[in-house]
């Protein structure tokens, strides 16, 4: 989201400072001309409010856009662009004039409200929106909350320093996390999950040796307790199977490509893996029901966006998430 907000900042920025430059060289002054920037101006704000409102609707995880709001977006921004450029060429000088006082105002707001969230969102807080049932009852579909994004240490951006870290990633925390595929053309849990954002909880951190025995997740020899946040179904359960071949089934986990061979007997049978360094091992509280590192993988450090801080919506979940 934060890129998103960046990317339409930069780009009414960019419209500005062209105004500007048109402006002093009188490359406005014609009604066409002037009638042309007005439709532009409208637009572009058009487009870009298009964009990011649909992209919150589609709670902000990822999820690809539908053509149709695709198509809805671009006739909004060009039903807007013809208004545009039809009010500009009526107008007179002192109409002109104020409609160019209205439209950098407008510009200048948009630019400077979009630099200042994007960089809130990139470094301190994040909105995110649950997309699935996979962490229930912990977190329910629809509940939407605010990420802390400096818990785990700033990102310098376009790199994967981080500094000022004042908590570890530790088992129990819930994160949120860009689902780690390279390729759009990966297939995991059903379809492509490439530029999604998930959430889970870590349930182990690099160097620990994690199985899953009927269903239940097993850390360096030992089955873990079992939380009060953790839902499994009475259903029954595959056999715990070792694979013989240890190292091509720990690389093929790595790749991320281990639910294309095994599929859901993953759930219940799963392991056992060494968490390689700087990654993670995730897992949904509602066991049964998520796809999650046993299918896919482990979680690269790099890819961890935040820790899950508050609910802020509906009214009657509101609190401190744990």
């Amino acid at each position: 989201m934060e890129q998103r907000l960046f990317i339409a900042a930069c780009v009414m920025y960019g419209f500005t400072l062209t105004t500007r430059y048109l402006t002093k060289r009188g490359k406005l002054n014609t009604s066409k001309a002037f009638g042309w920037w007005h439709a532009l101006f409208l637009f572009l704000i058009f487009s870009c409010a298009s964009y990011l409102i649909v992209f919150v609707m589609n709670g902000g995880t990822g999820e690809p856009i539908g053509i149709g709001k695709i198509i809805a977006g671009i006739l909004l921004a060009g039903g807007c662009g013809v208004y545009g450029y039809r009010q500009g060429i009526k107008a007179d000088e002192k109409r002109k004039e104020k409609i160019m006082k209205a439209d950098l105002e407008w510009s200048n707001t948009v630019y400077f409200a979009g630099f200042v969230a994007s960089f809130v969102m990139f470094f301190f807080i994040q909105a995110f929106k649950i997309p699935s049932a996979s962490m229930h009852n912990t977190l329910l579909e629809g509940d939407h909350l605010f990420v802390n994004k400096a818990v785990y240490g700033f990102r310098i951006p376009l790199t994967n320093i981080r500094f000022g870290q004042t908590e570890e990633i530790k088992p129990g925390d819930i994160i949120i996390f860009r689902f780690p595929a390279k390729d759009r053309r990966q297939q995991n849990c059903g379809g492509s999950q490439y530029g999604k954002d998930f959430v889970k909880r870590v349930v182990a951190v690099p160097g620990d040796t994690v199985k899953v025995i009927n269903g239940r997740p097993w850390v360096n020899g030992k089955e873990l307790p079992q939380q009060s946040y953790e839902l499994y179904e009475d259903i029954d359960r595959a056999p715990y199977f070792e694979d013989e071949d240890n190292a091509q089934y720990q690389q093929v986990w790595e790749e991320h490509l281990l639910d294309n061979y095994l599929g859901l007997y993953l759930r219940d049978s799963f392991g056992p893996v060494v968490v390689p360094e700087n990654t993670y091992f995730v897992m949904g509280d509602n066991r049964d029901n998520s796809c999650d590192s046993r299918f896919w993988g482990p979680v690269p450090r790099e890819n961890i966006k935040g820790k899950a801080w508050f609910i802020h919506w509906p009214w009657n979940r509101i609190g401190w998430i744990k």
